[in-house]
């Protein structure tokens, strides 16, 4: 994981720009604005948010050149705990701190007493990927998939996959699930949808960690291993959708079987309310996974930015501030749509986005 130098401030103020890691091939025109800041500013965080980082960042240096912005990308879990532990001015993960894991903690780079600034900034769908010679569509249900990611449906040719795809020769062939290893936020927003769902299937809730034996299973690390896993006939997987290789299947809502789409993904997110009991600049979204609205996908990830609203170092404030920002703005959910595939957040939403960035300092 990348540390945090401390930030050089050359006068009263700091002056300009932003050097960054991003591949300058991956650039974008963006207009100089002119912003005086100068330092380094490291993330660390959810791995879905890796290929959107990298266009953030890389668009960011077009309009600055003496910040250094570090993202690394070891998962949500870990992202939490270095910003937590002060490690990281900002985190990326795929669920939001929980109400009472603010209550008890004190975050390293926050000021005594401050907020924190939970962004929905990142929305894509998370698909149910397969690896199967010469099947690039199925249909299924929560239960299905539920029992399947349990152990408890092994073979492709089970009469419950079967029941779902009329016309479809499924193979005599073994299942693999593959799983993540780490603590994941993709296998929270996962499990979320399973248990809300389908909880006659699957009682377990919504966890982070894999809770169910796994003899069956290839458990993996990062969104990457689980990409390179799936490259098996065989497998079964659940990725964000951007980094799904092959085949997806279409998931049962109500009466009709979805495929993924960006906009069905932000469909659901608009359609769902925010958390009670948060801060103003708290944006929290308590996803609807029942939905049986038509064009809905419910399986859905939603990764945040975290910030404090109060920083113990201002000049890290200024920088956070100003990357948010960036990313909150039409300009840069384009970018993270064109290199990502994810769902730009809708007007509305970044209105209140907005808002909660202008509360950082």
């Amino acid at each position: 994981m990348k540390t945090t130098h401390a930030i050089r401030m050359t006068a009263a103020v700091a002056l300009a720009a932003v050097t960054l890691t991003a591949c300058a091939a991956n650039e974008q025109d963006v207009p100089d604005t002119g912003t005086a800041l100068r330092g380094e500013l490291a993330g660390s965080g959810a791995s879905s948010q890796g290929s959107a980082q990298e266009a953030w960042q890389a668009s960011f240096q077009k309009a600055h050149s003496a910040v250094t912005v570090n993202y690394d990308g070891g998962g949500s879990g870990a992202g939490r705990e270095a910003f937590t532990a002060g490690a990281v001015q900002f985190a990326g993960s795929d669920r939001a701190f929980k109400v009472d894991e603010i209550a008890a903690g004190a975050f390293g780079a926050c000021a005594e007493g401050s907020n924190l600034v939970e962004l929905p900034l990142y929305i894509s769908p998370i698909a149910v990927a397969f690896n199967l010679d010469g099947i690039s569509e199925l249909n299924l249900d929560a239960v299905t998939i539920a029992r399947i990611f349990r152990g408890e449906i092994t073979r492709w040719n089970d009469p419950a996959i079967a029941g779902l795809n009329a016309g479809v020769t499924l193979p005599d062939l073994a299942i693999t699930p593959v799983i993540r290893s780490d603590k994941s936020g993709t296998t929270g927003n996962f499990t979320d949808y399973l248990g809300a769902v389908a909880p006659e299937a699957w009682d377990a809730g919504s966890v982070e960690e894999w809770p169910y034996p796994t003899t069956t299973h290839e458990a993996v690390s990062g969104t990457s291993g689980v990409a390179d896993a799936l490259r098996t006939v065989g497998t079964i997987g659940y990725i964000d959708a951007s980094r799904a290789p092959g085949s997806v299947a279409a998931v049962k809502v109500g009466d009709t079987f979805v495929r993924y789409t960006p906009e069905a993904a932000a469909a659901v997110v608009d359609a769902s309310p925010i958390e009670e009991g948060r801060s103003a600049g708290d944006i929290a979204i308590r996803l609807d996974r029942t939905t049986t609205a038509p064009g809905t996908y419910p399986i859905v990830l939603i990764s945040y930015l975290i910030g404090c609203e109060q920083y113990r170092d201002p000049a890290h404030g200024a920088l956070v501030q100003a990357y948010f920002s960036h990313i909150a703005s039409e300009a840069g959910q384009q970018e993270a749509a064109a290199k990502a595939g994810s769902a730009p957040i809708s007007a509305e939403l970044r209105t209140r986005v907005q808002s909660a960035i202008d509360r950082i300092q």
